[in-house]
């Protein structure tokens, strides 16, 4: 039952908000509806049609809600007589992409966008919420209560809301989230990843010739479908080059590789696109050795002029290392280290050290490992980092 909740939250909340405007009343009337079923069904039986019985429900508290401004009781007693009829809440209707447009305003800032569509689309609770992100219930709490003021202030309605491009972007962070943690004991946050995915073949249901939504699927399944074999049984990082590749999830390589193969030949081209192909052309390959290099250098290139940036540069050089040696990528190294965006971060010096290494400088090598196992606040990627650098001892 928890599932189908879940499922139906965000559309509940997409009729309400389509009928009456305002997020916040109407995101709160939805989480009591929620509450209300939980409680109810179990005891009563679930109601032939959920949906349709939330909505009724959800409608009805808004209004409640809404009573006690004597100013507006009136109207709302006219309204709530009209809300069985209104064809706006009719259950076939899905309004999941104007929720996600909604709650990905551009008045709001990353963390808040985040919060918001994590709670109010993928119908996490705010305590779900702060257990992944690893912060507190109330700094969340914080988070979602400013973001739908600030939706309130800026006086936005059903239709005036962010891009796309914004909403595949806060999808992107979700995801990256979940698969390589910033922070704390494990490296991964499936329960992030896994709903980001989940939220990405949503929004491609409602955008199914939109090439992005598709790259970005892709990109995510491929990506996703080498979490089996990223860590040990101790949960120590494993890096790309030593993965167990039979521990691959086959089935999500075979349908990100579809996705993308599709989506290249027939959309305007786009980052996550390109993304999507170089992990397409890492999980092709049987064997490390067998990885297509010149390939993803190619692909990287018309990455950097799509969409450039410091992780986009850092990624290209060890492909520039794999392709034309690693004295070609230290010296480029050097000039993409004077970015402030990257100064002293650590993936810096763990590129730097494992261009040494392929250098034959393990001395170097074995300092820029141990530096940037101090800049990292993962703990799974310190003590990886810290494993190199006795190794090189």
């Amino acid at each position: 039952m928890n599932t189908l909740l879940r499922e139906l939250a965000p559309q509940v909340l997409g009729a309400l908000v389509r009928k009456f405007g305002d997020f916040d009343t109407c995101e709160d009337a939805v989480q009591e509806a929620l509450l209300a079923a939980s409680v109810q069904w179990p005891e009563q039986g679930m109601p032939d049609n959920p949906k349709s019985w939330l909505i009724t429900v959800a409608s009805r508290r808004r209004i409640e809600l809404l009573r006690s401004d004597t100013a507006r009781q009136r109207r709302e007693e006219t309204v709530a007589a009209l809300v069985p009829a209104d064809p706006a809440l009719v259950p076939d209707v899905d309004d999941t992409l104007t929720l996600f447009l909604l709650c990905c305003h551009p008045s709001l800032t990353e963390a808040s966008q985040v919060a918001l569509t994590l709670r109010a689309v993928g119908g996490l609770t705010t305590a779900e919420i702060a257990r992944a992100y690893l912060v507190p219930e109330a700094t969340v709490a914080q988070r979602i209560s400013r973001a739908k003021q600030k939706i309130k202030s800026a006086g936005s309605s059903f239709h005036v809301a962010g891009d796309v491009e914004t909403v595949l972007k806060v999808l992107y962070l979700i995801f990256n989230e979940g698969y390589t943690a910033s922070s704390g004991e494990s490296l991964h946050r499936v329960e992030l990843s896994s709903e980001a995915i989940r939220l990405t073949r949503r929004l491609r249901a409602r955008l199914h010739d939109h090439g992005e939504v598709t790259g970005l699927l892709a990109l995510m399944l491929l990506t996703d479908a080498r979490r089996p074999a990223r860590t040990r049984a101790d949960g120590a990082l494993v890096p790309l080059a030593e993965q167990d590749r039979a521990l691959w999830n086959a089935e999500a390589i075979a349908e990100g590789v579809s996705l993308i193969s599709s989506t290249l030949s027939t959309a305007e081209l786009g980052p996550y696109q390109i993304q999507a192909a170089i992990a397409a052309v890492h999980a092709e390959a049987r064997k490390v050795e067998d990885t297509d290099w010149p390939q993803i250098l190619a692909l990287y290139d018309v990455l950097d002029r799509l969409a450039p940036g410091p992780m986009v540069t850092l990624n290209r050089i060890v492909a520039v290392a794999m392709v034309h040696g690693p004295a070609v990528a230290l010296e480029q190294l050097s000039t993409a280290a004077q970015d402030p965006a990257l100064a002293d971060h650590h993936r810096v010096h763990a590129v730097r050290a494992h261009l040494l290494d392929l250098a034959g400088d393990a001395d170097t090598a074995r300092t820029e490992y141990e530096l940037a196992a101090r800049r990292t606040l993962s703990l799974p990627e310190q003590r990886y980092l810290r494993s190199r650098a006795e190794a090189l001892a």
